[in-house]
């Protein structure tokens, strides 16, 4: 599979390593769409891939299927485009709280017969919500979500502080760049505004904790992920980084597990 990947970011250099660098069998990263070609020429030469700044030829290049590693702009400007040709995998699942934007991309895959793949990124467990809430009979879903107090607030903190608690949809909009779980969470489950989130700064870890508690009819169900940041940059989770990754790997097995 030819895989044409949106973004030079961190997750974006994780997955050219563990595919191209690794030689992943059946997998391929052969375009990269980036805004500044210069500044990331050397990707082409240690990864054998063609960089793109034309959307249009990036999407004729001969990929199968389009990888967003960006940002929630990207998703807004570009997605929409992409999924009339190519079936796609999202990471930055903010924009999709967005509900304008979700009902459209959904009805374009709709009408040009594609895929929209979204990774569990930094959490798991979300076949077991999809799974508890196919007769519609989840009562409750709520997320804590704890975060080194430095990545959250510039203001000096002894003790772990609550510094948002509401639905989902609000989360996204307050803290963009930190609740993609919240959104994902929610569209796997009871939707943006009955999932009930709670972030955390806290002083005192340098972890990224995601608690999440279900109940319904089935009965009750809570887990916990602590991420590793990704080696290299602290800002990204290794586990969102590896989502993506076991995603495209797991669209060509015969043997599905958990869908």
């Amino acid at each position: 599979m030819n895989i044409g990947l949106i973004g030079a970011g961190a997750i974006a250099h994780f997955l050219l390593e563990e595919i191209n660098g690794k030689q992943q069998h059946n997998l391929r990263i052969t375009s990269v769409f980036v805004k500044d070609k210069k500044k990331n020429s050397l990707l082409e030469q240690d990864f054998g891939m063609a960089l793109y700044t034309d959307f249009d030829a990036f999407l004729h290049s001969g990929i199968d299927i389009v990888v967003e590693a960006a940002t929630i702009e990207a998703v807004k400007t570009l997605l929409p485009v992409a999924i009339k040709k190519k079936d796609a995998v999202i990471i930055s699942v903010g924009a999709l709280a967005e509900e304008e934007l979700l009902a459209e991309l959904n009805n374009l895959a709709n009408e040009y017969d594609k895929r929209i793949y979204l990774p569990s990124g930094a959490i798991g467990g979300l076949e077991l919500l999809q799974n508890a809430h196919a007769l519609g009979t989840m009562r409750e879903v709520s997320l804590t979500t704890r975060k080194p107090a430095a990545s959250l607030t510039e203001e000096k903190i002894e003790e772990a502080k609550v510094i948002f608690e509401g639905n989902a949809a609000d989360a996204i909009k307050q803290y963009p760049k930190n609740m993609n779980v919240s959104i994902v969470l929610a569209l796997a489950s009871v939707g943006f505004d009955q999932t009930n989130v709670k972030l955390v700064a806290d002083p005192q870890i340098d972890q990224n904790i995601h608690h999440i508690e279900v109940i319904g009819d089935f009965g009750e169900a809570a887990f916990t992920i602590k991420n590793n940041p990704l080696p290299g940059n602290p800002k990204t989770s290794y586990l969102a980084a590896m989502s993506i990754l076991g995603t495209l790997q797991r669209m060509g097995e015969k043997l599905i597990i958990g869908r």
